[in-house]
């Protein structure tokens, strides 16, 4: 007879072929799970609600050193076997689905249930040996442990990349400007307020805002940096305050995490917030005021905990003038200013960060130290530097790389600073001289003709470099002027070896 038609002898009918009785087959199926996890598993045991042993199975209550099932009944289950957590399973209601019970043997892999009434009370638990020997989930736990040590490895990275990286050593000067711009950003460690830290493009203001942060008291918690002027206007909102899974087309399947959250707890640096657009601007100054945002096609309020850090080349005043920049945002923003001086004004560190440039270049390259003859040292005091500590790192590497021997004189030089961009008298009243480059290097010889497409490269150089000059150093201005986009304008500069 089959097991439908002893279902059917004991009164279960059918309808259309299903069982009728669905009450009875659950009971049923419980049963047979029972009995073939008890057969299957190492050891059984049935607890009360007072986690009193009910019942035990032969070969369970034998590796606890009990002959005989029937001796345990009655007794708490950790006075059979130790370490059991059968109590905490009763009294909690919550099942511990896997885990490992140390025994005086062999350790056993456990799953504990809890027993329920028809009210939904529970009223006992019980509890199967799945394993006496580990060996049977070692691929799942050397999974475990390999998944377990990537995230921790990408948590630690993404730590690490969110520290800051200098500190207030790492912005060289002994100059009165110099110990004034460290002065000022000390106090500003100390304080929890917005930091506005103005200054020309290259004069070292991410340096400072890392320096900031890493004497702070969020040195523990994240550094998270959004260049405003690098991203598409469109993006940027995206980019700060995260989207949900589908908010608009083309979004991440999982969702965005916005800089805002990344940064929570800690700081968040906004570079070149000058070029920020107008429709942005009022969104992040009610997030500043309210402590709190909406991520894009979300329903969810985030609380943010997070210090701002702005830095701009941009003249703030004049954009506010102009109706480009929120005068409410540039107050909220202006609460502690920090004017980072020009490489021009603080002639005196040029020495002391040249070496300490060529020194790092140097460890870099595995190569032996450089030093500068007193030429040199004078022809870099004398030159402007437009592009400031950048173009001083810039010039300073090209030479090292030229160098054959272990001093830089004033002609090493020449060929890059002494082409009338930005340059000044040397002190003797001696002008820099145009450079004369062999032409194999792709620029003009002295009586050669330049290729055409080196005489291309030359000219967009050029024009490029004039117009962000022009600007000021703000590339967005620079950009509009040329007609031509942002992001573009920053990737022909990235190209072209340009710094702005």
């Amino acid at each position: 007879m089959s097991d439908i038609e002893k279902l059917d002898a004991i009164g279960v009918g059918r309808e259309h072929g299903l069982l009728s009785d669905y009450g009875f087959v659950r009971k049923q199926a419980m049963q047979s799970l029972f009995e073939t996890l008890d057969h299957s598993s190492e050891g059984t045991v049935v607890v009360d609600s007072d986690a009193r042993i009910v019942w035990i199975n032969r070969s369970y209550a034998a590796r606890f050193g009990f002959t005989n099932p029937d001796e345990v009944i009655g007794l708490d289950c950790e006075a059979v076997i130790p370490n059991s957590l059968m109590r905490e399973v009763v009294e909690t209601g919550r099942p511990i689905l896997l885990d490992i019970l140390e025994t005086g043997q062999e350790p056993l892999v456990v799953t504990r249930l809890p027993i329920r009434d028809s009210l939904g009370g529970t009223i006992g638990a019980v509890g199967f040996a799945l394993f006496d020997e580990l060996k049977a989930l070692t691929p799942m736990f050397s999974k475990y442990s390999r998944l377990q040590s990537e995230l921790l490895a990408t948590r630690q990275s993404l730590a690490q990349a969110r520290r800051a990286k200098y500190t207030f050593s790492s912005f060289v000067g002994t100059s009165a400007a110099s110990l004034e711009t460290k002065r000022l950003a000390r106090r500003a460690a100390q304080l929890d307020s917005p930091v506005l830290l103005l200054g020309e493009t290259g004069t070292g203001k991410e340096l400072l805002a890392h320096a900031i942060h890493g004497a702070s008291t969020r040195a523990d918690k994240p550094l998270v940096t959004v260049n405003v002027a690098a991203i598409p206007d469109a993006l940027l909102e995206v980019e700060f305050f995260g989207a949900a899974a589908g908010a608009y087309t083309g979004a991440d399947r999982k969702g965005r995490t916005g800089k805002f959250e990344l940064a929570q707890g800690g700081t968040l640096f906004l570079d070149e917030i000058g070029d920020m657009p107008l429709s942005l601007q009022g969104k992040l100054l009610r997030v500043l005021q309210e402590r709190e945002f909406e991520p894009i096609g979300s329903n969810r309020v985030v609380q943010t905990d997070v210090r701002i850090i702005a830095a701009t080349s941009a003249d703030l005043p004049t954009l506010v003038a102009q109706g480009r920049f929120r005068p409410d945002l540039y107050y909220r923003l202006n609460v502690l200013m920090i004017r980072v001086p020009p490489l021009r004004e603080r002639p005196s560190d040029i020495e002391a960060m040249s070496y300490t440039i060529l020194d790092k270049l140097s460890s870099r390259r595995d190569a032996g130290h450089l030093d500068l003859d007193e030429d040199a040292i004078r022809r870099l005091m004398a030159y402007r530097w437009p592009g400031n500590v950048r173009e001083l790192h810039n010039t300073l590497e090209r030479v090292a790389l030229l160098s054959e021997g272990g001093r830089i004189d004033a002609r090493s030089l020449a060929r890059f600073i002494g082409d009338g961009v930005g340059a000044a008298c040397d002190p003797d009243g001696v002008a820099g001289t145009q450079a004369v480059v062999d032409p194999a290097n792709g620029e003009r010889g002295a009586s050669g003709v330049q290729r055409y497409d080196e005489a291309m490269k030359a000219f967009e150089r050029q024009l490029l470099m004039d117009a962000v000059r022009a600007a000021g150093g703000r590339v967005a201005e620079a950009a509009a002027r040329l007609g031509i986009g942002r992001a573009t304008l920053y990737k022909k500069m990235a190209l072209l070896d340009i710094t702005a």
